[in-house]
């Protein structure tokens, strides 16, 4: 019999930041691997790339629909990038919640603190490489960017990391240790369920 808390049953929204490098791809593939996880999709203005799927890689919209949708304050979350809106639908995200399954948000730091603001419940982590070393050498590892390129992404990294004041928890992504990466984000959903923040009627409905 299942007596738990009905919010128990709810899922948890997490936002996961980090920098060009981090592995977030990586990391949250294995996450997604646990049925219990599912990706946020989210919407934008720009063209399909030649293989993308409409509702699988993005919500495609025409940029008066997405500009509608914002009038109607139907996104968690969104930004304007090189001409182009992306943002997280709302709808989308909370059913999904309510379902009870953890959505996860790849998304960067100021769209977190954005919803954030919006969903103080949501639970916000960054990843990252474990120093800025390893970080600078996993972009030149890659042999497919400039120098300039690189300093940049170094650059909006330093930007990134200065956020993390304002992120629920750090989680450190090592090389060749991606699926332990996630098994601790798995680990800090699972304490969250059972945090105060996340169960804030008890006193309320305890003897109900």
């Amino acid at each position: 019999m299942n007596n738990r808390p009905a919010d128990f049953n709810k899922g948890l929204m997490i936002v996961v930041s980090g920098p060009a490098g981090s592995g977030k791809g990586t990391v949250l593939s294995h996450l997604l691997k646990d049925d219990h996880y599912r990706y946020s999709v989210s919407a934008t203005t720009r063209q399909p790339r030649p293989g993308e799927i409409n509702g699988i890689n993005y919500h495609f919209l025409t940029r008066e629909e997405f500009i509608n949708r914002l009038s109607r304050d139907e996104m968690l979350e969104y930004t304007e990038y090189c001409g182009n809106y992306y943002g997280t639908p709302q709808k989308e995200a909370i059913e999904m919640l309510e379902q009870g399954y953890n959505l996860i948000l790849e998304i960067e730091v100021e769209g977190a603190a954005n919803v954030k603001r919006k969903y103080p419940d949501a639970v916000t982590i960054m990843l990252l490489p474990p120093s800025g070393a390893v970080l600078e050498a996993r972009l030149r590892g890659r042999g497919t960017e400039t120098e300039e390129v690189i300093r940049e992404r170094m650059a909006q990294a330093r930007n990134e990391v200065a956020q993390l004041k304002n992120y629920d928890y750090v989680v450190y992504n090592y090389d060749g240790q991606a699926a332990e990466a996630a098994e601790i984000i798995r680990h800090i959903v699972y304490s969250e369920r059972f945090s105060t923040a996340h169960n804030p009627d008890i006193a309320k409905t305890y003897f109900a």
